[in-house]
């Protein structure tokens, strides 16, 4: 059985976190669990990012080091920068 702390935080954040895990169908302490377990520590967040740079190292073959990485363009905000102007132009031409 898993050990029970208490977080002490204002009534009106209680109150907003009790009345969110109500609609979804959950407890309070349910509820702050999930949302505790869905933000990654600092720690964690680099260990994926090392991962997924290991990845990238083993399907294209080459040897990349992290500053490589760092200097590279942000590919994927790239795409949804131009797929986002894709989406206004299209909604444009459609209001027209």
């Amino acid at each position: 059985m898993a050990e029970h702390t208490t977080i002490q935080v204002s009534r009106q954040a209680r109150d907003q976190l009790a009345q969110v895990a109500k609609e979804r169908g959950m407890t309070l302490g349910q509820f702050v669990e999930q949302l505790a377990s869905e933000q990654p520590t600092a720690a964690q967040i680099a260990e994926r990012v090392a991962a997924d740079r290991q990845v990238v190292r083993d399907v294209i073959g080459l040897d990349i080091s992290d500053e490589e990485f760092e200097k590279a363009p942000d590919v994927l905000g790239n795409i949804n920068r131009i797929a986002a102007e894709k989406v206004r132009m299209a909604r444009g031409a459609a209001a027209a």
